[in-house]
């Protein structure tokens, strides 16, 4: 399919054009001859699978990297960025799915950052709290801009650095993933106020792998594979099965196992388990070759349950796996087949700045390395689960966000664990990488492997388990077979009172906007 130019884009005004732009690391192509066009008032989605280009494109339109040959135009005038900060000036900024916010910091500090309104030597801060004011109130929020941001609930972080590109003269706003952490309820307010954007002239380059989503909000869309556009058009005439072969070059077909597990005998028992004021009362059995899924809305208590098992927060009640009671170490866990990947990559799910080999290593490195040994291992892993890398010795940090995610889950498997505790394992991952990360969790319970998934996602822990329940404000509910459940029933749980706990002025969910 030939890329959208500007003459074909529907909108009126072209902010934004971008003519055949490749870019080379080293001998490799991460893009080759990309272009589309963006207008004033367009949201345009930008999709692919992990590692076809997408990062490397934004980089390069918010000028953290330069091309290597191609030309861009922003406003009718050529755009070559030298760095993010030219960037800005000249109206482009990115929102970046990990947000960059100075939590020592106040609120109008952050949004007024680097362009301060001083008098000499000396800040205006009452200018400053003024216009940073006004910024958000122009995006129909009330936030304190005197409150640290520390805290700040993601989705006011997240309105916090919108308003900072517009208070800066930005008019076109990339957005990387922008609801992978956000409540339901933060997602709608989210597309609210990206509509509010879009009727007051911004441009908008979203991305994201939540396919419904973007059908949701997005005007247009450009599809890249391999770092080339594959497609390109109006959202309203593409269904979503075409965008998925579009991604992958392929059908996928069914993306989640078909047939059910043959479950055993109870491997971890859970009674009475509670952690401060975010996990009240859970209380559960998961059985060998059992998949079982917990949903529940931001703040629930979903994240605490599975760090109290693995022994990162101080909980009371009992644990018991494999009959003895699980009083011990994270390590002598990890020694006993129990693995868990962090729903955080990057402050404490991999060590983003060691090897790929480093990290499969690293629970149980034994005191006399063998490099090559390490590296074998991770050869095998790197192509049992297709990491795009450019070897064993690659940082962690340098891959996408679902190569990473694929490193966290090997470690498991390099370990042999038999216990998985999982916590939103797909987070950023694209439709490809899902299907394979699916196809690993359904062959680990196959195997006999008991598999505990916390997750966001609904339609993955319906495809996905055996058993699912729901954590509402700290109260974990009866599993019931998924056969018996749906997505109505499951969210009326994760929102309805919980029984003994009407009235409490405490809320377990995420600050509202």
């Amino acid at each position: 399919m030939e890329e959208q130019t500007a003459n074909e884009n529907p909108f009126a005004s072209t902010v934004l054009d971008v003519r055949n732009v490749s870019l080379l690391y080293g001998n490799v192509p991460a893009l080759s001859g990309v272009g589309f066009s963006l207008c004033a008032g367009e949201l345009r989605a930008v999709i692919g699978e992990n590692g076809a280009g997408k990062s490397s494109l934004m980089n390069v339109l918010a000028g953290l990297v330069k091309p290597s040959s191609g030309e861009m135009k922003l406003q009718g005038l050529p755009y070559s960025p030298a760095d993010p900060g030219q960037a800005r000036r000249q109206g482009i900024s990115m929102i970046h799915q990990e947000l960059s916010v100075a939590p020592h910091l106040t609120v109008a500090e952050n949004i007024m950052l680097g362009i301060e309104p001083v008098s000499g030597l000396w800040l205006k801060r009452a200018a400053m709290r003024e216009r940073a004011r006004n910024a958000l109130a122009a995006l129909g929020s009330d936030i304190d801009v005197d409150a640290p941001c520390s805290t700040l609930s993601l989705s006011q972080m997240q309105i916090l650095e919108i308003a900072r590109a517009t208070v800066g003269g930005s008019k076109v706003l990339i957005l990387d993933e922008p609801t992978s952490s956000l409540t339901k309820e933060d997602t709608v307010r989210l597309f609210d106020l990206l509509g509010r954007l879009k009727r007051e002239g911004y441009a908008i380059l979203y991305i994201s792998h939540f396919l419904e989503e973007v059908q949701q909000i997005a005007d247009t869309y450009t599809v890249l594979r391999d770092g080339r556009v594959v497609g390109s058009g109006s959202m309203a005439e593409v269904e979503l099965k075409d965008l998925v072969s579009m991604m992958l070059g392929r059908d996928l077909g069914e993306l989640y196992p078909s047939h059910r597990h043959l479950i055993g005998p109870a491997v971890l028992e859970v009674a009475s388990l509670s952690c401060g004021k975010r996990l009240r009362s859970a209380s559960f059995a998961l059985h060998k070759g059992e998949v079982l899924g917990i949903f529940g809305l931001v703040g629930s208590g979903r994240t605490e349950l599975l760090r109290s098992i693995f022994g990162l927060e101080a909980a009371s009640g009992h644990i018991t796996i494999k009959g003895r009671h699980a009083g011990s170490t994270v390590q002598a866990l990890w020694r006993g087949g129990t693995g868990m990947v962090s729903e955080d990559r990057k402050e404490e799910g991999l060590s983003i700045n060691m090897s790929i080999a480093d990290n499969l290593a690293l629970v149980e490195t034994p005191a006399l390395v063998n490099p090559g040994k390490l590296e074998e291992q991770a050869r095998v892993w790197i192509k049992a689960l297709s990491v795009a890398c450019s070897g064993a010795q690659q940082p962690v940090g340098q891959l996408s966000g679902g190569n990473q995610q694929k490193v966290a889950i090997a470690r498991l498997l390099a370990h042999k664990v038999d216990i998985f505790l999982l916590d939103e394992p797909t987070r950023g991952v694209d439709i490809g990488s899902k299907r394979q990360i699916y196809d690993l969790i359904h062959e680990a319970a196959g195997a006999g492997a008991a598999v505990l998934i916390v997750s966001s996602y609904l339609p993955e822990l319906l495809g996905l388990c055996d058993r699912l329940a729901v954590m509402n404000r700290g109260v974990l509910l009866p599993f019931r077979p998924v056969s018996e459940v749906s997505e109505f029933s499951v969210m009326s749980e994760a929102t309805a009172p919980v029984p003994g706990l009407e009235g409490q002025s405490e809320t377990m969910t995420e600050t509202k906007l």
